[in-house]
């Protein structure tokens, strides 16, 4: 019984694309604070450079002694808003600082130049806001993230047409690299302190001084099994499928996180199981969708086959770990997963759907390429819908929209790697100015209140 269960998982790796996405170090850089930011900057590159020294051989080692292959090595450190307010001074200086110590020990992002927001904004918080197109066009591997709106806040509408802005600057900024600056940013409602994937990982302040942290992608290991349940199953059956194969991944990524900590003397925090997909063949969230019984995803049924999938993943994890974690079940990236591409190319799938399926997935409107003239309150607006999603469903919503500078519905935007392409996506071309003009902040929901 156990060489059958070696072989399954030798063949999951070889034929149907299961990773570790990522194994990431989060640093916190409380104890970097100071009122000069060059020295400021000096304490982090130092704790940096010597805590993540051995992170990217550590994780080399493990796949190579293992089989197992790990895609990504990343850091997450504490909002860097939070160091602003003490030091003051130009936060792009922090910027550099995480880029450069970031390269220094070979990961491929770094992520925490971030602010929270929710409920207001101190002087430090706008600076770094204010900040972040500069930041993430002078960088090469910083990624930001900014937390909107939360269940128990509300959400800051003052931040939210603040973001409108930063997100068009952004790309505009990086418009000769296909506005890669926006894609480097996401804007959160109900973010975790605990989450490996970029862009949107920072180091919550209430984890430890370093911990280590598991991301685990297998689209195309649920698709196969899925396929191989065949046509004539139920739809609960199809559930507890998938419940059995996110328990298998999962487990692998308990060993590597597990590892990995051990090796490098730090703990063990949690393990994200999210279907995270890439553009390659066979690595898609919606050919998931498709295999259970859509002709494309993006069509009727679309949503309830999601729910479903989302769900099941979920149990799964927490079946096989008790340091499940992060936002764990599945990622609907539209540049970064070949089915989603294809889908929205046909016009199956809009952004109107896009919203309705983030009602029921991991995070929300995901790597969503929208025209270039879009306007800085259109953005504002799709955000403040995604974010009310998750402040009225408790959920983790985001958004990471770019602006094609340049572009119209119809044509693409190519990034390259992970991050895929896409098509420019048509947006509702109808003013929501007024509103997000208005500002302030949209209450949190009743059932909110549980003290």
């Amino acid at each position: 019984m156990r060489s059958n269960y070696i072989l399954e998982t030798v063949r999951m790796i070889d034929e149907e694309c299961l990773d570790i996405r990522t194994v990431t170090m989060g640093i916190s850089l409380l104890d970097c604070c100071d009122s000069d930011i060059d020295r400021s900057c000096e304490k982090i590159y130092r704790k940096i450079t010597e805590k993540a020294k051995d992170l990217v051989k550590t994780a080399q080692d493990i796949s190579l002694e293992y089989g197992i292959p790990i895609i990504n090595q990343r850091i997450s450190v504490t909002p860097i808003s939070m160091l602003v307010s003490v030091s003051g001074g130009d936060p792009v200086k922090y910027a550099k600082t995480l880029d450069k110590a970031a390269k220094e020990v070979g990961v491929n992002f770094i992520g925490g130049y971030s602010a929270l927001v929710q409920k207001g904004m101190t002087a430090g918080d706008r600076a770094l806001i204010e900040s972040i197109p500069e930041a993430l066009a002078c960088t090469d591997i910083v990624c930001s993230s900014v937390n909107i709106g939360s269940t128990k806040a509300g959400i800051n509408m003052d931040a939210v047409k603040l973001m409108g802005s930063i997100v068009r600057k952004s790309a505009e900024m990086t418009k000769d690299n296909s506005c890669f600056g926006a894609a480097k940013l996401v804007v959160f409602c109900n973010a975790v302190e605990d989450n490996p994937f970029m862009a949107g990982a920072f180091h919550g302040i209430s984890e430890p001084d370093c911990v280590i942290h598991v991301g685990v992608s297998g689209p195309g290991v649920v698709r196969e099994a899925v396929k191989e349940a065949g046509p004539d199953k139920t739809m609960d059956e199809i559930a507890e499928v998938i419940k059995k194969t996110a328990f298998k991944i999962t487990r692998m990524g308990q060993l590597v996180g597990t590892l990995a900590a051990q090796r490098l003397g730090v703990p063990f925090g949690i393990v994200d199981l999210s279907l995270a997909p890439t553009p390659a063949v066979g690595d898609s969230v919606a050919r998931i969708l498709e295999e259970i019984g859509l002709e494309t995803c993006g069509g009727p049924g679309t949503t309830a086959c999601l729910a479903m999938l989302n769900d099941a993943v979920k149990k799964g994890g927490v079946m096989a770990s008790s340091s499940v974690g992060g936002l764990s079940g599945a990622f609907i990236p539209v540049s970064e997963d070949a089915g989603m591409i294809e889908a929205a190319e046909k016009g199956v799938l809009s952004i109107e759907k896009l919203e309705a399926m983030t009602a029921v997935c991991s995070v929300g409107l995901d790597m969503i390429i929208i025209p270039g003239d879009t306007t800085e309150e259109t953005i504002a607006a799709l955000i403040a819908d995604e974010a009310a999603i998750g402040m009225i469903n408790n959920k983790t919503t985001a958004c990471r929209l770019i602006p094609a500078i340049g572009k119209q519905e119809g044509e693409s935007l190519n990034f390259g790697g992970l991050l895929g392409y896409g098509p420019v996506m048509p947006v509702r071309n109808v003013s929501a100015k007024t509103m997000v003009n208005r500002g302030g902040r949209i209450p949190s929901p009743i059932h909110s209140l549980k003290n």
